[in-house]
């Protein structure tokens, strides 16, 4: 079976890097850790791995609901705790008062400092306090080299997980119906706006699907695909349900509000 025919295209050299990494385990009979992972990643490496009884695949993000995790595939004898996903959580306070920062600003001044994404975890704003994850080889390099997010002095530091702040995120489920899963039929239903407008965000650019820019409007959803359209908020396919008398496609998302 051509395991390459499950995924789409573009995702393939991720599968590579899976195929690799499980090479890599069952030659050195060693745990394997990934960098940190986006969910549609997540689903990818689980479903390559499969239920095997000789190998675990774990994964660590921090949040009970965290979006970016870091995955451990190990042999199944192995005891592991949180420690080995080596991941640090580190803290910054700001002046609400002053400046607005937001999560686009953080994320902005990791990378401008040279900070790989895949190095970052999610990234917490609450009550003018900075969480994020990260990996625990850019620690030092990161308190050094990002003192200041858009107009704020900033100063992480090191923080306990058992001081996670919580997150507060609300997604609402609703239902809808779809002539097709193309990308723009999904962002008309989801985002209420019109067939033109859903292209025109796609052709702009403005619309990523599970963190990657997506600008062709004939780009074919799956379930549990992550759409991100700037100036719009998020929206999740969750599930297919089956076709409408008219043959329309039913199927069941959900909004963060």
């Amino acid at each position: 079976m051509n395991i390459y025919q499950h995924f789409r295209e573009d995702e393939h050299p991720f599968i590579d890097q899976v195929l690799s990494w499980r090479e890599e385990v069952e030659r050195k009979y060693a745990g394997k850790l990934t960098d940190f992972l986006h969910p549609r990643e997540q689903k990818i490496m689980k479903s390559i791995i499969g239920n095997d009884d000789e190998w675990k695949l774990d994964f660590f993000g921090g949040w009970d609901n965290a979006e970016r995790q870091r995955g451990y595939l190990y042999p199944y004898y192995e005891a592991i705790d949180e420690t080995t996903f080596e991941t640090v959580l580190l803290e910054a306070s700001f002046h609400e008062k002053f400046v607005t920062i937001t999560h686009r600003d953080v994320l902005g001044s990791f990378l401008a400092a040279g900070i790989h994404r895949k190095k970052i975890g999610d990234i917490m704003i609450k009550d003018g306090t900075i969480q994020i994850l990260v990996s625990k080889e850019i620690t030092d390099y990161l308190v050094l080299n990002v003192t200041s997010i858009k107009n704020a002095n900033v100063a992480f530091e090191t923080v306990p997980l058992n001081q996670l702040i919580l997150k507060d995120e609300k997604w609402k489920e609703s239902h809808g119906t779809g002539s097709s899963l193309r990308l723009d039929v999904m962002i008309k239903e989801m985002y209420q706006v019109s067939r033109q407008e859903a292209l025109q965000l796609i052709k702009k650019g403005l619309v990523k699907v599970n963190f990657q820019i997506v600008d062709n409007p004939a780009f074919i959803m799956e379930e549990e695909d992550l759409i991100s359209v700037r100036g719009k908020g998020r929206a999740r396919l969750k599930m297919l349900l089956g076709r409408t008398k008219k043959d329309k496609i039913r199927f069941a998302y959900e909004k963060l509000i």
